[in-house]
């Protein structure tokens, strides 16, 4: 085969960064929001901070993997 192999958890650590990055936007976006309007701001910071903690968990999982 010619060509190159993907890296084994490439896809695994593509979706870490995007929820770490979404995750930390949502709460920055949800605490500007809830200046204004606290339930919305709330609705919007605490899912975010779920996403984030969710890639935070998942570079761990990613550590504990065998290459």
């Amino acid at each position: 085969m010619t060509g190159t192999q993907p890296k084994p958890h490439a896809t695994l650590e593509k979706w870490i960064w995007i929820l770490i990055y979404g995750g930390l936007f949502l709460v920055i976006l949800g605490i500007a929001t809830g200046r204004s309007d606290e339930v919305v701001g709330w609705s919007m910071a605490l899912p975010g901070a779920a996403l984030a903690v969710i890639g935070v968990v998942l570079i761990y999982v990613r550590s504990r993997l065998k290459p």
